[in-house]
């Protein structure tokens, strides 16, 4: 983006505008902190989900409900990605960083004194706009200060330390509810709230200061983002690549314990397995960017996890179900997913570098929204490993279609 004109000004004059610039000198110096508060958002959807089958007992309310706590937050997590992409491009991160962070404590404090299933479903919707914030801006973030197969390094590097987060998480939450009921995740929650936004405050700098885009400008790059056929078949083919895994995620709890006669404790256990798959292929991204082009990458990442789900869906289909056959599967989906998702945002967010909130707000939506609807899927029919297989196949395949596409329109 160009400098401002120093107009009159004496030749000294441009210096200036060079501060905003400041923080690209060494990012690595914070990418901790980015991380941190971009696994804030989906840390307090994993550390949930063991939790479903005690809060479908203690309020007295179905399995189908209780799985809405999950869809409520996956939906809240799209709709504000919407919003807070153009509000950064226009007012700058730090500020919408930490409204939306203050949202998510005081949506975590409410959710821990929700009296029915519906008001904690509504708790919910309100905890996960406030963590949408971290998730767009902190990719944004690291558009900001830098570009190419060096950001999609940083964004890999960067999902090495987010997924330990959720990939924990499950075994944290199993633990807290068990010891203390489920409100006590809640309280947590609203803790590390408190913790990032004072980290916030103190330690992050703003990327985007001095270079905000007026609203005109803004809304007119999110529509030609709406328009561009590369744009969406990244975001869109991103998402079905990577959220349809949050079908497997809704249904884990009952795959574990109703059809395999598996305690709770363990479903966190087995969760954080296929974590660790999303982490080791993040990793390969790490080492491989720059050796191999992103899109060779992308396609042989979400190749591997359709061959994945299939298997997974051969092995319902076949029957009996055993642990290995859910986990093994769902290590292969896991590990292409982590390769397809840095690639694939790294893909969209470079089609308007200008407008990276924005983008970033948009590819988020469609992952957020994509991972919303699998989820709600995974609670139809009686065999819940059958839905989620299917809904899994179903995703691969969509995103290897809209890959090819947004190859295709390329320039």
């Amino acid at each position: 983006m160009s400098p401002p004109s120093p107009g009159t000004a004496p030749p000294a004059a441009p210096a200036p505008p060079a501060a905003p610039a400041a923080p690209a000198a060494n990012p690595g110096a914070r990418l901790w902190l980015l991380a941190m508060i971009t696994l804030t958002g989906t840390l307090a959807m994993h550390i949930f989900v063991p939790a479903l089958p005690l809060v479908a007992q203690g309020l007295e309310t179905s399995v189908g409900l209780a799985q809405m706590t999950l869809s409520a937050y996956i939906v809240g997590l799209a709709l504000a990605q919407l919003v807070y992409g153009p509000v950064s491009d226009q007012f700058g991160r730090k500020p919408v960083l930490i409204v939306g962070t203050l949202l998510y404590t005081l949506g975590s404090l409410v959710a821990m004194e929700a009296p029915t299933i519906d008001f904690l479903i509504a708790a919910r919707f309100f905890e996960a706009v406030g963590g949408g914030a971290g998730m767009v801006l902190g990719r944004a973030i690291v558009r900001d200060i830098t570009s190419g197969p060096d950001a999609a390094r940083k964004l890999s590097l960067m999902n090495l330390m987010v997924i330990l987060g959720p990939g924990l998480s499950p075994m944290i939450g199993a633990a807290i509810a068990a010891a203390s009921g489920w409100r006590a995740i809640f309280l947590a929650l609203a803790a590390l709230g408190l913790v990032n936004l004072l980290l916030i405050w103190r330690r992050l700098p703003e990327t985007r200061a001095g270079r905000g885009h007026d609203s005109r400008t803004v809304l007119r790059s999110y529509a030609r983002l709406l328009r561009s056929r590369r744009f969406l078949g990244y975001a869109v083919g991103g998402g079905c690549a990577t959220t349809a895994m949050y079908a497997y995620i809704g249904a884990a709890p009952f795959i574990f314990v109703h059809q395999l006669d598996r305690p709770m404790q363990e479903v966190g256990l087995y969760l954080a397995l296929n974590i660790l798959g999303v982490w080791f292929g993040s990793l390969a991204v790490s080492r491989l960017a720059g050796k191999v082009t992103m899109t060779r990458l992308l396609m042989a990442g979400n190749l591997l996890s359709c061959a994945g789900a299939f298997a997974f869906l051969l092995f319902v289909l076949a029957g009996p179900l055993h642990i290995l056959t859910v986990v093994l599967p769902m290590l292969l989906v896991a590990f292409g997913a982590g390769i397809s998702s840095p690639m694939a945002v790294t893909q969209a967010l470079n089609v308007n570098p200008a407008v990276s909130g924005s983008a970033s707000g948009l590819y988020g939506f469609a992952q957020m929204g994509i991972g919303g609807l699998c989820a709600a899927l995974s609670g139809l029919g009686s065999n819940p490993a059958l839905t989620a297989a299917a809904v899994l196949a179903v995703g691969g395949v969509l995103a290897q279609l809209l890959f090819w596409m947004a190859r295709s329109s390329a320039p």
